[in-house]
């Protein structure tokens, strides 16, 4: 069993503390990247049908040894798929790719407002959930106002809701209306992928004054907001030591330095941004 703690949703079902991401790897890279996780004892798996790398990512689960009840696979709903059927559609194929008789969690991937659909997959996302397809439903890059018609129209709400965070965006009150709300943050490139974050000297600072490296005490100030990071490394060693963040904790003027970054975001605004 992996000693990896772990968050209880708001539908009863518990998911890992800290998950392996696997965008943007391919199917052969994801495949080793999966099994070299979970020998090390990763047990949250994430992928996206815009991935295209669930045949991998559920070649490696299949491969593993681990008892399939220990591991927690994500996937996306598309863009393109948005609306009842399709959703109902869209899903059955990423089980066939992922080769797997249900899906753990699964979360509409962006909310597309102007496309409009999104609540008609919600309710086919509760439809799935129903059926025990999939054990758990939740959403990405969602805002306060979305949630908020998702939770009016059907009068459920998402367990998860997967966003950008890190310390250059560390989205203060989406976080705290999720707690209000009992959804758990799960965060995306939650190193800052793409910018400067890890080079940071504060960050270093932090780091240094625990023995660890920048990744580790970012990846420590997640944990500690309650958050629920899945970062990306094909490298089984950096693997391992970012899953090695559970040994040692950030004081609060640490976790004020960590949060005080110059902030912007590095990905698409959820209320404009289309990916199909």
């Amino acid at each position: 069993m992996s000693s990896i703690p772990s968050h209880t949703l708001n539908d009863g079902t518990t998911i890992p503390a800290l998950g392996l991401g696997t965008w943007p790897m391919d199917d052969a890279e994801a495949e080793r990247a999966v099994t070299t996780a979970l020998e090390a004892g990763y047990r949250l798996i994430d992928t996206a049908a815009n991935y295209r790398n669930e045949t991998g990512v559920g070649r490696a689960v299949a491969r593993s040894g681990v008892p399939r009840e220990e591991i927690v696979v994500t996937t996306k709903l598309p863009g393109r798929h948005h609306g009842y059927e399709e959703t109902l559609a869209s899903f059955e194929e990423s089980r066939s790719r992922l080769g797997l008789d249900h899906v753990d969690l699964y979360l509409i991937h962006w909310p597309l407002p102007r496309v409009d659909r999104y609540t008609d997959s919600w309710r086919a996302m509760i439809e799935l959930r129903e059926r025990g397809l999939v054990r758990s439903i939740g959403v990405s890059n969602f805002t306060a106002e979305h949630i908020g018609r998702l939770e009016r129209e059907t009068g459920v709400l998402p367990s998860v809701n997967q966003i950008e965070l890190h310390p250059f965006f560390p989205q203060e009150e989406l976080r705290a209306h999720h707690a209000g709300k009992g959804v758990l943050t799960e965060s995306w490139s939650p190193l800052g992928r793409g910018s400067q974050l890890l080079d940071d000297l504060a960050v270093a600072a932090v780091a240094e004054a625990h023995g660890v490296t920048p990744a580790q005490a970012i990846l420590r100030w997640h944990v500690q907001l309650g958050a629920l990071p899945v970062p990306k490394s094909s490298d089984p060693a950096r693997q391992r030591a970012n899953l090695d963040v559970f040994g040692f904790t950030l004081d609060d003027a640490q976790m004020r330095t960590l949060s005080d970054r110059a902030h912007r975001r590095l990905g698409g605004d959820p209320d404009v941004h289309e990916e199909f």
